[in-house]
């Protein structure tokens, strides 16, 4: 198997695993768990990041060739990777334990999602890297989304009386400052991602010549 055909395989077995393993933790959860709401589910971001990441791999591997080269879409598969390495590392440090809380009570879709998918996507920027050197002041908009989750999270929490993470429950954490605080250290995690997956991309073949 070349190169090539190596790629297309591997994105797609672990894109179809991510999505396949998100699939029957709903379908599972809305069987087994008196308590479960599909936009509880979806509000998570980890089945967020992991679904569009997903996605992402499956266009790469279908559109290899259409798409090498594209700097849109290398602005795409760089944020997948800074919104799994945020997944994993948030996990490790502040969530390991949650499994009920974060409804992946399944030990082998919280291994794939958590774990598992966050370094098959920093492996992919690192075997696959961009084909142009990508700058901060492009980069800066991968930290929209994030920004934009947990805006959406503060104000749907006390809507529906419901948290995805026990770091932005107010109730939990130990009040507003807390959940400001723990908001501005994942933001700055998620600075340092950014910055770490551009400073990655200077392997891209034009890189010596890139702006």
């Amino acid at each position: 198997m070349d190169r090539a055909s190596w790629l297309v395989a591997y994105r797609v077995i672990f894109a179809v695993g991510a999505l396949f393993a998100i699939g029957y933790q709903f379908f599972d959860g809305r069987a087994n768990n008196p308590g479960f709401t599909p936009g509880n589910f979806w509000s998570f971001f980890t089945v967020q990041a992991n679904t569009f990441a997903a996605i992402v791999l499956l266009v790469a591997a279908w559109k290899a060739d259409d798409l090498r080269g594209s700097r849109a879409f290398d602005l795409i598969r760089g944020a997948a990777v800074v919104y799994l390495s945020t997944t994993g590392v948030v996990y490790g440090l502040l969530l390991s334990g949650y499994q009920e809380a974060l409804q992946t009570t399944l030990p082998w879709v919280d291994t794939l999602l958590h774990r598992i998918m966050p370094i098959v996507m920093v492996a992919d920027w690192l075997i696959d890297p961009p084909y142009r050197r990508i700058s901060l002041r492009d980069a800066a908009w991968w930290l929209l989304f994030p920004f934009a989750y947990m805006v959406y999270s503060l104000i749907r929490g006390p809507i529906v009386d419901w948290y995805p993470y026990p770091f932005l429950d107010p109730n939990n954490a130990g009040g507003y400052g807390a959940v400001a605080l723990y908001s501005v250290g994942i933001a700055v995690g998620v600075g340092l991602f950014v910055w770490l997956v551009v400073f990655l991309s200077r392997r891209a073949p034009d890189a010596a010549l890139a702006t």
